[in-house]
């Protein structure tokens, strides 16, 4: 672990005096991707140079606890300061087996949200619309940006499906514990008998892929236009703008419908196709692995249900790690940090675990 401390130092030294260069601060992708790239190390850094200060102490002390002139005094404070700096060694070792672990690839991206109303008529519909309001209120918090690439609405202002955009620093590893059913447990405002209703929605969150990575061959793709509508059918373009794309040998169906241009939407649509197509990849690939062990926080597929939120009694239960917290409305309202944090560290205990750390 040492050589890869080391190496990864000398990179983070490197990328700050690069980002100090006149050229790159005028080359904006580069200082992007280089800024990116440094404040991924940092937190290692920072932990790698707390380690060898903690080790230089920690030398300190024993010298001194040996030295035959010491007092008795400076002996019991050499003491002190050792069982600290052991203590602290302990803590910071563990942290770095943490901050160590194999990156996933995709943490970096941005993602495709998909959010459908499930079991439960309109109810579903009106608590798959707080599902994204939820998550743009997230993405508010963050500094993301979102935007909506279809919806399908109904009257009362649900949504039967919605597709999104999110856009920002590292979106997807934040966001991708999301995929799975959701649950809701709540008195709808159409029930006169007070009496609970359990009702469903299934969101699937999908890292974005360039085309270098999912090839798509045209003829495997069928595209039909249409006038984008609203809710109820309203119209809101009335040019043939919106695209639907239908990958035929897979059977996947995506569409946009937010842009004026038909050769817009149809590139948007793409990308959701691509999307698409890696998860079907990635699931694939994962399903060997998948047979063996079952992750924790897991598959990723939206028939998993991974979460209830029980309106009544104002909490929020996440089934995948047993965590409930009883403040469902600051939940509602975008305070997902809590519920994310644990979802992570699931994760890396788990990760851990299995590379033979220790928990």
């Amino acid at each position: 672990m040492n050589d890869q401390l080391s190496g990864i130092v000398k990179r983070y030294d490197e990328l700050s005096a690069r980002l100090c260069d006149p050229t790159v601060l005028a080359d904006v992708s580069a200082f992007r991707e280089l800024t990116k790239e440094a404040k991924r190390l940092e937190p290692i850094v920072q932990a790698a140079r707390e380690q060898d200060a903690c080790e230089a102490a920690k030398a300190e002390a024993e010298a001194l606890l040996s030295d035959p002139a010491a007092d008795k005094e400076l002996k019991e404070l050499a003491s002190e300061e050792l069982a600290a700096a052991e203590e602290r060694l302990a803590a910071l070792e563990q942290e770095l087996r943490v901050l160590l672990l194999p990156r996933d690839p995709m943490d970096g991206r941005d993602v495709i949200l998909e959010i459908r109303g499930g079991a439960g008529g309109e109810e579903s519909a009106l608590f798959a619309a707080e599902l994204f309001r939820m998550y743009t209120m997230y993405a508010a918090e963050k500094g993301w940006q979102i935007e909506v690439l279809s919806a399908n609405e109904t009257e009362l202002g649900g949504v039967k499906e919605l597709t999104a955009k999110v856009s920002g620093d590292d979106a997807y590893s934040h966001l991708k514990f999301e995929s799975g059913g959701h649950r809701v447990q709540r008195v709808p405002e159409t029930e006169s008998g007070g009496r609970i209703h359990t009702s469903a929605a299934t969101v699937a969150v999908l890292p974005t892929v360039d085309d270098v990575e999912i090839d798509v061959r045209p003829e495997d793709v069928k595209m039909d236009v249409y006038r984008s509508s609203g809710a109820g059918g309203q119209k809101v373009n009335k040019t043939s703008s919106a695209v639907r794309l239908t990958h035929i040998p897979t059977g996947i169906v995506v569409a946009c419908q937010t842009e004026r241009s038909q050769y817009q939407n149809r590139d948007t649509a793409m990308a959701m196709l691509r999307a698409q197509l890696y998860e079907r990849e990635r699931i694939a690939r994962d399903s060997a692995v998948a047979a063996e062990r079952k992750s924790l926080v897991g598959s990723g597929d939206r028939s998993d249900r991974i979460r209830t939120y029980n309106f009544p009694q104002g909490r929020v239960t996440d089934h995948r790690i047993g965590l409930t917290l009883y403040k469902l409305d600051r939940v509602m309202n975008g305070d997902l940090e809590e519920l994310f944090q644990a979802l992570l560290q699931a994760e890396q205990a788990e990760k851990l675990a299995a590379s033979g750390g220790s928990v």
